[in-house]
């Protein structure tokens, strides 16, 4: 797994993430809840990026790209969080929590931004796991080379 590869992926899921986010708040539409499903089309995407890389790259092994990719997706996520924070706390801390959970998906009550961002990282979390396994078994006959060992070290021509 190439370190550099998964920030930089996951730096683009969140910069994809936050510019629509911007976009729908700026137009008014942030209140539609269906609207967030378009975050997947970006996780999708950096996520999917990294394991074609990674296999452009000859990086095989099912775990070690399930692993990358997932990471990629745990980046992105922890970008988006504290994002967020800063973004509510500039636009009115808790008050513009208020009219913002109010078009979310969360239950009832009056969340502070603690839970809300347990809620977002649960949430993001396993949509990162999920798309990662859904990708992956696109993936696995490409990068998974059966009766070979993905490690380095125990490649050897001794055996």
């Amino acid at each position: 797994m190439k370190s550099s590869r998964v920030l930089i992926n996951g730096t683009i899921i969140f910069a994809c993430i936050a510019l629509f986010f911007l976009v729908m708040e700026w137009s008014g539409l942030s209140d539609q809840i269906y609207l967030r499903l378009v975050n997947f089309v970006f996780v999708i995407f950096g996520i999917n990026r990294t394991i074609k890389q990674n296999y452009a790259d000859k990086i095989y092994g099912y775990f070690t790209n399930f692993l990358s990719a997932i990471v990629t997706g745990i980046v992105s996520l922890a970008l988006g969080l504290a994002s967020f924070v800063a973004y509510v706390d500039y636009n009115g801390g808790q008050e513009y929590l208020r009219n913002f959970k109010e078009s979310y998906i969360f239950g009832g009550g009056d969340p502070s931004i603690y839970q809300f961002v347990i809620g977002l990282a649960l949430e993001g979390a396993a949509a990162s796991v999920i798309v990662s396994f859904a990708l992956m078994q696109y993936w696995k006959d490409k990068v998974e080379k059966i009766n070979k060992v993905d490690d380095a070290a125990h490649n050897t021509a001794d055996v």
